[in-house]
């Protein structure tokens, strides 16, 4: 028996005891909760506080996953809008069909919003949050593995991946396994990308600059090799095109930056009502600051009423001095 291959799953679904989750599905959940426990870890080196990168995924995760799905519907628009295909397959995202342009594109919308609602800066988010996304990828292109798609050219090396289906035009045998080599990739961007921002402390959205063009410089040799039907310009994929452009404006934002803003940006997370905040040590919260503050002045007023009192004892005491000081002169004369 020949194992010379990477078998592909006899079906695209993860039993989760009584549930039933596609394993496209499940690899981008699993995906997401890499990838903001990893950035929570390095938001909190940074300075920031824990929970700040959940908050703000809230807001970049469902705009990413209508980005990427928007992005595939229209460049692959022929898979559902032309004859004898369903629209209604368009929202169909658990059977596979994400963009990752247009995730990052969309995804960064959202998370705008959600920074400008935090008060912090955009570019320092996508910093701590960049390796995590490149991880995100790596698991989440197993999904094409639990979709048998996106493979490459026949090949007969020990880790071709074995195509079983015949659905969707496929053709069993065994193929150049580009879900793997696009996971392996993503894994060496984010080791890339924590090491260099350790080595040269970057900042300003710099490390995200990184991440962004070290994945569209793999992307595009990797896309190369792909065999599935997609558009072309001038004899090359779209998606070839579009990393070598997206390559370009990472390479300049990360230029520029570092010119106009060397170093890397103090984080400072701005107060939350009722929220802890330093005035010395220990921490108070506002308030038991504001009772402090209540007790000073209680104090002030006590001692300014113990002066008082202490200023009229002496008053009245002089004049007690010279009453008898009169009294002993009249008796003289």
């Amino acid at each position: 028996m020949d194992l010379a291959f990477i078998p592909s799953p006899s079906r695209g679904v993860v039993e989760l005891g009584p549930i039933p989750l596609r394993g496209y599905a499940f690899c981008i959940i699993i995906g997401v909760f890499v990838a903001v426990w990893l950035g929570n870890k390095r938001w909190i080196d940074r300075g920031g506080r824990s929970g700040t990168v959940a908050d703000i995924a809230v807001w970049a995760v469902p705009f990413g996953l209508v980005g990427g799905r928007l992005y595939h519907v229209i460049t692959d628009y022929q898979l559902y809008f032309s004859d004898g295909r369903d629209w209604v397959d368009a929202f169909k995202i658990w059977e596979g069909g994400l963009g990752i342009w247009g995730a990052i594109a969309l995804g960064a919308v959202g998370a705008w919003i959600g920074c400008r609602r935090r008060g912090i800066p955009l570019p320092a988010w996508a910093d701590a949050l960049a390796p995590g996304i490149a991880l995100a990828q790596a698991i989440g292109r197993w999904g094409n593995w639990f979709n048998q798609e996106l493979y490459g050219k026949a090949t007969d090396v020990p880790w071709a991946l074995k195509i079983t289906s015949a659905e969707d035009g496929r053709v069993p045998g065994t193929y150049h396994p580009t879900f793997l080599y696009e996971s392996l990739w993503c894994i060496g961007v984010a080791v890339l990308v924590i090491w260099a921002d350790r080595r040269f402390k970057l900042g300003h959205g710099r490390a995200f600059a990184l991440y962004v063009a070290a994945y569209c410089a793999g992307r595009g040799w990797i896309e190369y090799m792909r065999v599935d039907d997609a558009h072309h310009v001038l004899g090359l994929r779209l998606n070839v095109w579009t990393a070598i452009v997206v390559f370009l404006l990472a390479v300049v934002y990360f230029v520029v930056s570092a010119k106009k803003h060397p170093g890397r940006e103090e984080i400072v997370e701005p107060p939350e009502p009722g929220e802890a905040v330093e005035s010395g040590s220990p921490k108070l919260t506002k308030s038991s600051a504001t009772e402090d503050e209540s007790s000073k002045d209680k104090g002030k007023s006590s001692e300014t009423e113990t002066g008082a009192a202490a200023g009229a004892d002496a008053v009245t005491a002089e004049s007690a001095a010279s009453s008898d000081e009169e009294a002993g002169s009249a008796k003289k004369s």
